[in-house]
């Protein structure tokens, strides 16, 4: 460690924090004997997701443009990457209804948000236990409730019936407690891809009012930027 924190010119504690990210992330590894590090060959998908969110973020532009100026709400839309959702794009900054602009690259804890709750979802179950079980080892860090409902199956059984998730009174935003959500999964070759959530004021209107007005257009723009992903990934292949 005191290697590490020479070679990257940060103080020390600084480099064992990084380092604790990257072991929990997948992206290092301890070796067995010694207390030295080395990458896992989970390093290489950080260049190829790159190309892949450059591809959905391209197709899903136009759609969630449109999506806003129809409903006014901002809608972002997110991939995975480790233990948290990322906004790839957003429309924030076309809509007065919203606090804060979301730039790429702003993420949130999988468990604390509709999006990473609609994405787990639908993808698959030895991936999802995977994530489930790193989450656990930083037990501070996980919502008790969540998880217990997570692996009970009743919360992702919920969700993939009635095809989205939501999020009440968001902690994990720039203003805590302020925003709800409701979230839709892309689909890119029969694979969760990433989702689609609209955000807006919690005390504007109730989440049931919201599911009903806005659902359908989600379910829309979803719909199509699910239909576009797979030619536009074939012709780039």
């Amino acid at each position: 460690m005191m290697e590490i924190a020479r070679a990257s010119s940060v103080p020390y504690p600084t480099a064992c924090r990084i380092v604790q990210t990257l072991l929990f992330e997948g992206l290092i590894e301890q070796e067995p004997v010694r207390k030295r590090y080395r990458p896992t060959g989970l390093v290489q998908t950080l260049a190829h997701g790159f190309q892949g969110h450059a591809g959905i973020v391209q197709t899903a532009r136009p759609h969630i443009v449109d999506l806003t100026r129809r409903v006014m709400w901002p809608i972002s839309l997110s991939t995975h990457v480790g233990s948290n959702m990322v906004i790839r794009d957003s429309t924030h900054s076309l809509t007065t209804l919203t606090f804060n602009d979301y730039y790429p690259g702003y993420s949130i804890p999988i468990l604390e948000c509709a999006s990473g709750l609609v994405y787990l979802a639908h993808m698959p179950e030895e991936e999802r236990n995977g994530i489930l079980a790193s989450l656990k080892r930083l037990p501070d860090r996980v919502p008790v409730h969540t998880m217990r409902m997570i692996e009970e199956e009743s919360l992702l059984e919920k969700i993939r019936s009635q095809g989205y998730a939501t999020r009440g009174n968001n902690h994990f935003t720039r203003n805590p407690g302020k925003t709800s959500s409701i979230a839709l999964p892309i689909f890119e070759h029969g694979r969760v891809a990433g989702a689609l959530t609209l955000a807006f004021f919690s005390s504007a209107i109730r989440m049931d009012d919201a599911v009903r007005q806005f659902l359908q257009p989600l379910q829309e723009s979803a719909l199509a930027i699910t239909t576009e992903l797979a030619p536009h990934v074939a012709a780039a292949e």
